[in-house]
């Protein structure tokens, strides 16, 4: 009976500390109550969180004119992303409207033309790292200190956008192509 006891405790107070590992500690310090007198004084403690948050801005359309299919063609944009983490880093996720999410721009019946993207962790960049369709890239850190780039804060990253020389090759003239990139930021 001795051990019987001894196994529930021991079951007992193994609950219990997984329960405290796993359940959210409440601060140290409680509501004081006010005493009853010609005025009273009571104390609350406030306690408050935020979610990760982050947002991207500064963005436009890109129109790429005059293609001469000589050589490739790139578009660029200063753009301005903001995340409120400690360590102020975001990844993103690009994804074009082609099919399964490819990088491309479509023209009725006409074949489709790829173009491919890259993204700079700073506006001054020549170059930026290639971003794969639907894949999150590594972490990139902001230097934005508000949302949409406010209080005169400069563009904080740059967008990059190429069609191939080749590619444009491919394309049918005056046809209107056009495309839909979209761009998921995740605070991190």
């Amino acid at each position: 009976m001795n051990v019987i006891n001894n196994n529930r405790l021991r079951r007992s107070l193994m609950i219990f500390a997984m329960m405290g590992s796993i359940l959210p500690v409440a601060s140290a310090h409680a509501a004081t109550q006010g005493a009853l007198g010609t005025t009273s004084t009571g104390t609350v403690t406030i306690n408050a969180t935020i979610a990760g948050l982050v947002q991207i801005s500064n963005l436009t359309d890109i129109t790429f004119s005059a293609l001469t299919g000589a050589a490739d063609a790139q578009q660029t944009e200063n753009v301005c992303v903001w995340s409120n983490t400690s360590s102020k880093s975001y990844t993103i996720r690009a994804t074009g409207n082609g099919t399964t999410g490819a990088f491309t721009l479509a023209s009725g019946t006409n074949a489709p033309v790829p173009y491919s993207v890259a993204w700079a962790n700073s506006a001054s960049a020549t170059s930026g790292t290639g971003l794969t369709t639907n894949v999150t890239s590594a972490a990139f850190t902001s230097t934005a200190v508000t949302p949409l780039c406010a209080a005169g804060a400069s563009p904080t990253a740059k967008l990059f956008v190429t069609i191939l020389a080749t590619d444009q090759n491919s394309m049918i003239a005056n046809a209107a192509y056009t495309g839909v990139l979209t761009l998921l930021v995740t605070p991190q």
